[in-house]
């Protein structure tokens, strides 16, 4: 397929791809020089990169500033003074969309999970453990059945015609 441009279907297409601006921005170096952008960045602090900034893009200017300079003053082994910390979210901040440039998804609750994903797969789980249970208290645990042997001697019967 040299030449033609296809898209990916959306299961394989990047989340909340109006972000990339934002997330893929190096907010400075490391102290092995490499740059951190703002995807390793909140990957590092355990916050959900894409959620995160569909929450900051949804606050005001300054308020997503405060949060992505809290955010920034976490990080350690940084090359930038701590007092930087305050211009490179805003420069960040900058390069989200605006809040009328996205549409979160309508099935996102507000702490951007999808209602009953964990619930399911919590469901699932305990039901897969609870069928090797059963398998198990059901199989291994039944006592073997008796070998059919019989215990009586052995009887030889001569033919008395011979």
């Amino acid at each position: 397929m040299r030449g033609s441009a296809t898209t990916l279907p959306p299961a394989f297409s990047l989340l909340k791809s109006e972000f990339n601006d934002f997330l893929y921005a190096p907010i400075g170096e490391e102290g092995n020089d490499t740059p951190l952008t703002v995807l390793s960045a909140l990957a590092r602090l355990g916050i959900d990169p894409w959620q995160e900034s569909a929450r900051l893009a949804q606050l005001s200017k300054d308020l997503a500033t405060q949060s992505l300079t809290s955010m920034i003053a976490k990080l350690p082994n940084g090359r930038w003074a701590q007092s930087d910390a305050g211009a490179i979210a805003a420069r960040l901040v900058a390069l989200l969309p605006g809040k009328s440039d996205f549409a979160p998804s309508p099935r996102a609750t507000v702490s951007g999970r999808f209602p009953g994903s964990s619930r399911t797969v919590m469901f699932l789980i305990a039901a897969a453990l609870g069928a090797v249970m059963l398998f198990a208290v059901t199989n291994l645990m039944r006592p073997a059945a008796p070998l059919a042997t019989d215990n009586a001697p052995a009887v030889v019967k001569s033919d008395p015609g011979k």
